[in-house]
């Protein structure tokens, strides 16, 4: 019996990056189905976050990135560009924001088409494994090939629908919500929250007990 399960994502979030080739590995692996729900990061949701917290915050998460890239054997390096707009100095996030829309759009247009894992997974190695540009010349539209995707497909549909598109992701943070978390990444299986990169090998011991089994 194929068990199933949502994953709460953000193109923004690093601990986001750092787990979805192994959650794209479990549904390969194990007779599941994950469904990616890209949400919007906190830079949009709450633009005063990153201002408000503690200055040693955004300076540890860089830090635990890093080492918990090495630790895992996966490439990692700053966004260039940054997914949000941000002054690095100031934390201030930027009223104009050309990337984050488009890039959750897109999530959302792939997650409409069953492939939202393999896509969210491809363009997240190019922003936070070091590729220089990646929003720029044919990266992207390589990286939703790759997903089976067809690239002007998706261009069009976030050109055409970002509204319903919206509304589509604005669902997603609330069944996030609803499910007792509101971070990224977060996998939710029958209503069970399993927040963090950290936390995949307990959710699968918890879908184990509901019968998961290997392929």
């Amino acid at each position: 019996m194929t068990l199933h399960a949502d994953i709460f994502w953000s193109f923004r979030s690093p601990y986001s990056y750092l787990a979805t080739r192994r959650y794209r590995a479990l549904a390969e692996e194990y007779d599941l189905t994950l469904n990616l729900r890209p949400v919007y990061p906190l830079a949009i949701r709450q633009p005063d976050f990153f201002e408000r917290s503690h200055p040693n915050w955004l300076r540890y998460v860089f830090t635990d990135v890093a080492r918990l890239s090495q630790y895992l054997a996966i490439p990692f390096g700053p966004p260039r560009p940054d997914p949000i707009v941000q002054d690095v100095a100031t934390r201030k996030i930027a009223d104009d924001q050309p990337h984050i829309f488009r890039l959750t759009r897109m999530g959302q247009a792939a997650a409409r088409r069953g492939k939202s894992l393999a896509f969210a997974d491809e363009v997240s190695r190019m922003i936070w494994g070091g590729q220089q540009g990646w929003n720029e010349g044919d990266h992207l539209a390589g990286a939703a090939d790759r997903a089976g995707l067809h690239f002007a497909e998706l261009e069009a549909e976030i050109a055409s629908e970002p509204e319903a598109l919206d509304a589509e992701i604005a669902a997603n943070q609330a069944a996030l919500e609803a499910a007792g978390h509101w971070g990224v990444p977060t996998l939710v299986f029958e209503g069970e929250p399993f927040f963090g990169q950290d936390r995949i090998d307990l959710a699968v011991w918890r879908m184990e007990q509901k019968g998961l089994e290997r392929r």
